[in-house]
């Protein structure tokens, strides 16, 4: 959901007070709060009817059926009144989803569609509508016809006098002629300043009402909270498994074209060098040596696949410790800081860690800075993560970048990243996670 309003496109020198009257904005919410009424008695009469009949039918065959067509209409109405209020309120209310049928056949059908809370905030706001749109029709025309009415009013009191007994507009009266009637030049400024008090307050007043028609039209008319939260994790199971999958990826081509190629080499020279020790012990033991060097590097490079999946340290000793021996990998010196109470569930915990590893990884590749810093602070129910360096800058989350699918992942758990990174630096990354201990 969301709605605005047009800019101010230049400076005006009248006070915004005296210019509310005259904006389009005023014109559109008034044209919206004069239609209420027509869409409500649409809305209310044809819900009203609806239903009645259908539960008044329902001990037929015929009843379940008129109760969804019901809800259907609702729905049908609720699609123009979206519509209606795009255009006139600049509220855009994102279309409810289909109803999800669980099983399949004609019952279980109906049944969804008479179990749906879309279609019941639907009917709950045509009923709704039809008292509000009374208020506000009348509010309207009411404010209107007495602002604009008694302000022009010096320009046609000479009406009363040529065309009936009467020097002006009866304020009251005993009937016979008598009373106060508006002729004198006193009541004429009179008036005009009553109408000019209502045309003035005719803009907030109806702007006070069309803040209660978009509340009314957002909060029944568009897809529920549920409903998007199911959309919100489905989206982000996707980018879970994605995520998950590229992972499996990258560490079977990390063992196929790393480790397991050197072990497979070191077997193959193993071989060579049990021929070699029974002719040549001195050329078999240098090649054994060899082998052990290929040993080492073999070790380390299954270490480093092993940090890469999950460090030991992070299990063991937090981020604290962690985010220290990350640090010293980096190419340039790292300030690490880590103030939290207590620590956060594993998952969290992991995922501020290759945070942090990623965001440095960058630093190292991309900043061209000569130093940086890491923060990591709880604050109430958040994970705060901050990685600063003092580089070039120019670092964004535009779609490929590496920053964008750090920014899905921490999204997947509820995470935010912001990224401030100005054209000659600095740079400073922000992340935020849930604390879930």
């Amino acid at each position: 959901m969301a709605y605005g309003f047009p800019p101010e496109e230049r400076a005006h020198r009248l006070p915004r007070a005296l210019r509310a009257p005259f904006e389009a904005r005023t014109w559109r919410e008034t044209g919206y709060a004069l239609l209420n009424l027509p869409m409500g008695i649409i809305g209310f009469v044809w819900t009203v009817t609806m239903l009645s009949v259908g539960a008044g039918l329902l001990v037929t065959f015929v009843g379940l059926p008129l109760l969804v067509l019901a809800l259907g209409g609702c729905r049908g109405i609720g699609r123009v009144e979206r519509a209606r209020a795009r255009s006139l309120l600049w509220l855009d209310v994102e279309e409810p989803g289909p109803v999800r049928t669980k099983g399949r056949g004609f019952l279980a059908r109906l049944g969804a569609q008479l179990g749906s809370g879309v279609n019941w905030r639907h009917v709950a706001y045509c009923l709704l509508h039809f008292p509000w749109g009374i208020t506000t029709f009348t509010a309207a025309v009411s404010f209107l016809c007495y602002g604009w009415g008694l302000l022009t009013y010096p320009l046609w009191q000479w009406v009363f006098p040529t065309y009936t007994d009467q020097d002006g507009l009866q304020i009251y009266g005993d009937g016979n002629g008598g009373g106060w009637q508006l002729h004198t030049p006193l009541d004429l400024a009179l008036a005009s300043g009553v109408g000019l008090l209502f045309v003035l307050a005719t803009p907030w007043v109806v702007r006070g009402m069309g803040h209660v028609d978009r509340m009314l039209v957002s909060g029944l008319l568009g897809p529920s909270r549920l409903a998007d939260r199911v959309v919100e994790l489905e989206s982000d199971r996707g980018v879970v498994v994605d995520t998950a999958a590229a992972d499996l990826r990258r560490i079977e081509r990390d063992l196929h074209d790393g480790a397991q190629a050197r072990l497979v080499a070191l077997a193959m020279d193993l071989g060579l060098a049990k021929e070699k020790l029974m002719e040549d012990p001195e050329a078999g033991a240098k090649m054994v040596e060899e082998a052990h060097g290929e040993v080492k590097i073999a070790l380390q490079e299954l270490r480093d696949l092993a940090r890469g999946i999950h460090p030991a340290i992070l299990t063991d000793r937090g981020l604290d410790a962690a985010l220290s021996s990350v640090a010293t990998r980096c190419t340039v010196p790292v300030s690490v800081t880590v103030d939290l109470p207590a620590r956060p569930v594993p998952a969290i915990e992991g995922i501020a860690y290759f945070t942090v590893s990623e965001l440095l990884q960058n630093v190292s590749k991309h900043s061209g800075a000569s130093r940086a810093a890491v923060d990591v602070w709880q604050t109430g129910d958040r994970l705060m993560l901050q990685v600063y360096d003092n580089g070039k800058g120019g670092a964004d989350l535009t779609a490929g970048s590496g920053l964008a699918g750090l920014a899905e992942r921490l999204d997947s758990v509820d995470g935010v990243l912001a990224v401030d990174s100005p054209a000659g630096g600095p740079t400073r990354i922000s992340a935020e996670l849930p604390w879930r201990a």
